[in-house]
Order: structure tokens, then sequence, then C-alpha cells
């Protein structure tokens, strides 16, 4: 009786650890041409549970494919319980060539790939379904689909075809409400766009007599508010309350500071929040150009930096501020620096061995027919120098802002290290 109970227990014991029953898949693959598929097969499962009862877990393989040669064993599934598919991904070339679905059935002689390739999970065909392959798969199996769904946005109570879409507090995709002439905000509202900007004038010559003794000038908008007005009397700039009183749209200079004849007199202010269909250019001071030089070791005056101004940028009545900031490296040699206003030069400094740096800045108050020019500049241990003069360049066509330098010695070099041009209105 003992050695019965002994045997049935051995008996039951080597059934639950045997393995399920596999099928042989076995081929040779060619490619389209006709030479050998070389590459590997990628092929993964769902859980389920073989004809045997035995557990098959969800898992992966990979098959290698050398000169054609296929060769593999694989669970039936066409007997699994739920039903279940191989998914096969073929690699070759260093990149995936194609997807196709294995249902394997139980046989104990090989199968080639012929005998277990089906058509995609699902799929039907002109004459209706294909039986077994159509069955519903849960979606608990497919690998990945859960958490990809869950990436996604959803679909919110506002969402609507043939709109803008917006993300709400919630991150579910809505529809932005209004009118198809509205812009869109960054929060999902709507609303006209843009709005009423104020306007600008810009270079207005005040209506008035100007013969030295004329006090009184009109301008032909009211500035709001007054504190944006410049006015400006021959490229310098004019101070309320001390050169200059303004009521509503008059201007009145103060004794003694009236315009003397041929001086040009031009404002610049904003008016109330009316919309204008022409756009005013830069109102405020406005940098035209900055940056680094260049240097350079040449025993003649070689560029080293330049500002290009293009044409009908610049008006009468503006001002533009330079600045600069040279370095000498060598203490043998005298050097030389300049700047240009187009053909004229405005600042020439020349700087002994000793001397380091340069620093200094240049005007240009544009009047009507060119520019008053001035400089200053100063060093280390340079002096301070100034200086005025006037030009005839044709700034409405445009003008060059042209740094320059030269060193006594080739072996010393002179470098622009920054400079900056500014526009005044």
């Amino acid at each position: 009786m003992i050695t019965r109970l002994f045997l049935a227990a051995v008996l039951t014991a080597t059934s639950l650890c045997a393995a399920p029953p596999l099928t042989v898949i076995q081929d040779v693959l060619y490619k389209a041409d006709g030479t050998l598929f070389n590459g590997s097969l990628t092929i993964s499962w769902t859980s389920f549970q073989a004809i045997d009862h035995t557990a098959i877990e969800q898992q992966q393989t990979t098959i290698v494919v050398v000169n054609g040669v296929l060769q593999t064993q694989l669970v039936p599934t066409t007997t699994a319980t739920p039903a279940a598919y191989y998914t096969v991904v073929y690699n070759s070339d260093g990149r995936i060539q194609f997807t196709e679905t294995w249902a394997v059935p139980s046989s104990v002689t090989p199968l080639r790939v012929s005998d277990v390739r089906i058509a995609a999970v699902g799929s039907s065909t002109g004459s209706g379904s294909t039986g077994a392959d159509s069955a519903t798969v849960p979606e608990n199996t497919v690998i990945g689909l859960i958490s990809d769904l869950g990436a996604r946005p959803l679909k919110g109570p506002g969402y609507a075809a043939g709109r803008v879409a917006w993300a709400n507090a919630s991150g579910a995709i809505e529809t932005v409400t209004g009118t198809p002439t509205d812009c869109v905000h960054v929060d999902g509202s709507s609303g006209p766009c843009g709005g009423v900007p104020p306007g600008y004038v810009d270079g207005e010559a005040p209506a008035g007599i100007v013969d030295g003794s004329n006090v009184a000038f009109t301008l032909g908008g009211v500035p709001n508010p007054p504190s944006s007005l410049t006015l400006y009397r021959n490229g310098v700039l004019q101070k309320a309350g001390v050169d200059f009183t303004l009521l509503a749209s008059s201007i009145t200079f103060v004794a003694g500071a009236a315009p003397q004849a041929g001086d040009t007199v031009l404002a610049s202010y904003r008016l109330p929040g009316a919309s204008t269909d022409t756009p005013q250019l830069y109102p405020n001071p406005q940098v035209l150009c900055s940056g680094l030089g260049g240097g350079t070791n040449s025993s003649t005056l070689s560029s080293i930096g330049v500002c290009t101004i293009p044409a009908g940028f610049l008006g009468a009545g503006d001002r533009v501020e330079i600045r600069f900031d040279f370095d000498h490296q060598g203490t043998a040699g005298a050097f030389t620096v300049a700047v240009q206003w187009g053909a004229t030069t405005v600042l020439w400094r020349n700087g002994a061995p000793a001397d380091v740096q340069v620093a200094g800045r240049a005007d240009a108050g544009l009047t009507a027919t060119g520019a008053q020019l001035s400089h200053q500049s100063w060093g280390s241990p340079l002096g301070f120098a100034v200086g005025v003069g006037t030009s005839a360049v044709d700034y409405t066509q445009g003008v060059t802002v042209n740094f320059q330098a030269s060193t006594a010695l080739s072996g010393e070099t002179v470098t622009l290290r920054n400079f900056t041009v500014t526009r005044f209105p």
C-alpha cells in the first residue's frame, strides 16, 4: 500500500514538472530578390494557459536567422486559454522590416512559416471575419496599451471639432470659444485682437513763425501725457518749464529762448488712445549697434569696428550718441585711434607708448543739411580732450560709423574692446 502511494506521488510530481507541449517551426527564409534572409525574429506573446494547463507568462524571445535557416519551438496557441497569438518582428539590415502574427497549432511534425502565419488579429476579408482570428482581445493583454492611453490627454466636456484647442486646468482638451476674428490668449480665453494702441507723432514741425521774436507755436495734436513731448531746437533737447511751457497743444518759449531765424524746431509726442494705421518708428531711444571690435597692428589706419545705419532711418532733430573703448597692448610705440561719421572724421587721438587705454564718446546732432559733431575722449594716462565740428554727410541715404586704429610698431596691437551707437529721436 505504501509503495503504491509513493509511486502515485512521484507520478503526480513528474506531471506537475513536465514541460508544455511544443511545436517545431522550421523553414528557409528568402528576400524578394532571391537572396537568403539574414537577421533576427523577435517573437513576443501575452500570458496564456497551454492545453495541458501549463501557465505561459508574457515574454519575448529573439531567434537569429543565418543564411535563411529558421528553427524554433513554440507552445501551441490555437488551443490556448484565452486565445493567444505570437507577434513576430523581422529585423534585418539594422532596422525593422515588417511584423506579422502567428497562430501555432499542435503538431508532431515541423511546420513552415506559411503554416502558422495568419492575418492580423481582428482583421477581416471581403467574405467576412476570419473565424477565431477575429476574437476580441482584452485591453489588459495588449503590451503597453494602458500606460500609452494614460499618457494621452483626454477629451474635455467643452471639446468641439473645427476650433482652436487648449488644455483646461485638468489637462483635458477643450475648444476655445469666440468669433472667427478673435485672438486667443494663453489662458484659453479669446477677445478682440490688439486693442486700441496709443498713436505717436515724430518729427513734427510746430506751426509758428521762426524769426527770433515769436515765442508761440502750435502742435497738430495734444500730447498725452504732456510729459511725452520731446522738443528739439537745432537738435538740442529743450526742457519743459525751463525753455518752454506747454498748454494743451500750445508751446510758449520763455523770454530769451525764442527760436532764431533759420533754427529748426521739431517735436515728438504721444497722442491719446486712438488707433493709427501709420506706425511710428522708435519714439524712444534705440541702440542701433553694440558689440566687440577687432584689433590691428597696422602702421596705417585700419577699420576694426563698423556700425551701418540704413537709409531713411535718421531724421532731422535726431541725435546719435557713439561710445567706445580702445586698448593699447605694448609700451614701446605710439598709436592712433579715430572715429568717422561717414567720410567725416569725428575724433582723432594720438597716444604715447605709455598710454594703455582710450575711452570716449561722440555725438552727431542731425540738422536739415547734415550734422553738428562733438567729441570728448580720455585715457590712462592720456589726457582729456574735446572738440566740435560739422558734417555735410547726407544721413538720409544711410551713414556708417567707422572705428579705426594704427600702431607705430608692428609688434603692438590696438583693440576696440567695446562700442555702442544709440539713436535719440
